[in-house]
């Protein structure tokens, strides 16, 4: 009996061992589905109903304000469905059109408010549930949103311009005069950068943050800063390394300072990304002060970007082409993160956007930081530790002019 109880182990094994490896993953993938369609089919009937009334939670993911009209974009962020009865504004009974009042776990819905609202007043819209909860939402200031028309988004293309490609490129007209600094003085320099990005992610995640904690937490609130962030970080990490092993391929010497400069323009253009997003949601909902004071403050606030971006570029002499794609990447973003505040207004997407904003900056102040080292191996002598106190110093001020 022992010796056919071997023979039977030893078919099985040797059966297993012809298999490829991903027929043995398909297999085993196939067991744990099977296992778990059964447990949720058979382990649901299996357990008690939950006791107690029903939990009913409801977001606003957008609000668009139309003449005499208010529509509210639902979405169910509890454990049960919902079912809305009635709606009031400001406490006064209110019509209401909806394709389904009955929204079920984590599903959209909208609901239209025939309602005679009047500009920059504040109102509170209050949902009745079927089992008499009451959800709010405040309008702090009702104006209308703008339509998604060729004017509007032209309008957008043109802040955009203002605020990321033109104060970039001006920062980066610099770059003749910083290649006549010397080797200490380059460090230096890119210590200054290294602060500027440092402030830069610090911002990027309290805005995200801020933004999440705001959400309706459907799919995450703080999660999606930090996930994006990390995605962004190993994102960036990879093409770093594809671009080095291209480098030593190539043996394009002199070429580390370039990539450096790209890395750094990646880096600051998914952070203006999001400044975008603010800009466009600022100005959907009329807290926009279009105007010189708005472009100013910005080109101040921004120009210190550019320089970053040329920082590493002082021992290498790129085409005007090269430098002026540099200046696109870094600045170009905000144009599609105005568009798409404006039109979207997402809390979420805009956390997601913003967290991913801040890994890729952490991940060019990584690659910075060897740069920064001294003949003594020092990353942070003196000079460094003032270079980049002044960088966040001045992009904290400049900040200040700046108002959405």
């Amino acid at each position: 009996m022992e010796a056919r109880s071997e023979t039977r182990d030893g078919f099985g094994d040797s059966l297993l061992g012809r298999l490829p490896g991903w027929a043995l993953a398909a297999g085993a993938l196939a067991l744990i589905a099977a296992a778990l369609v059964a447990l949720a089919l058979a382990g649901g009937d299996a357990l008690p109903e939950r006791s107690g009334p029903p939990v009913e939670e409801l977001a606003v993911e957008r609000t668009v304000l139309e003449p005499n009209r208010i529509e509210l974009s639902l979405r169910n962020t509890g454990p049960d469905a919902v079912e809305i009865g009635q709606a009031f504004v400001n406490d006064a009974y209110v019509d209401f059109e909806t394709s389904a009042n009955r929204i079920g776990r984590l599903g959209s819905e909208t609901i239209a408010l025939a309602y005679p609202w009047q500009e920059g007043q504040p109102y509170v819209v209050s949902l009745v549930t079927s089992t008499g909860v009451v959800i709010e939402h405040e309008i702090a200031a009702a104006v209308e949103t703008p339509a998604a028309d060729g004017d509007f988004f032209g309008l957008m293309a043109l802040l955009g311009t203002y605020v990321g490609i033109i104060p970039v490129v001006l920062g980066m007209l610099l770059l003749p005069a910083m290649r006549r600094f010397s080797h200490r003085w380059v460090r230096v320099l890119l210590a200054l950068t290294v602060g500027l990005l440092g402030f830069l992610a610090l911002d990027g995640a309290l805005e995200g943050l801020e933004l999440a904690n705001g959400s309706g937490g459907a799919f995450g609130g703080a999660e999606l800063v930090f996930l994006g962030a990390g995605l962004a970080f190993l994102a960036l990490t990879g093409l770093d390394r594809y671009l080095e092993a291209r480098r030593g391929r190539a043996a394009a010497a002199g070429s580390r300072g370039f990539q450096l400069a790209l890395m750094v323009a990646i880096g600051i253009g998914l952070h203006n990304l999001g400044e975008g997003l603010a800009i466009g949601s600022a100005y959907a909902v009329g807290e926009l002060a279009l105007g010189a004071f708005l472009v100013i403050g910005f080109a101040i606030h921004n120009t210190t970007e550019g320089i970053a971006i040329v920082a590493p570029l002082t021992r290498e002499r790129p085409a005007p082409a090269r430098l002026l794609g540099l200046g696109m990447i870094a600045g170009a973003p905000a144009i599609a993160g105005a568009l798409v505040g404006a039109s979207i207004d997402n809390a979420e997407l805009s956390a997601f956007l913003l967290g991913i904003g801040v890994g890729a900056i952490v991940q060019v102040i990584v690659q910075i930081a060897p740069a920064l080292r001294d003949s003594a191996g020092r990353v942070l002598d003196a000079a460094n530790a003032a270079a980049i106190a002044a960088g966040a110093l001045a992009l904290y001020l400049t900040g200040l002019l700046v108002t959405i």
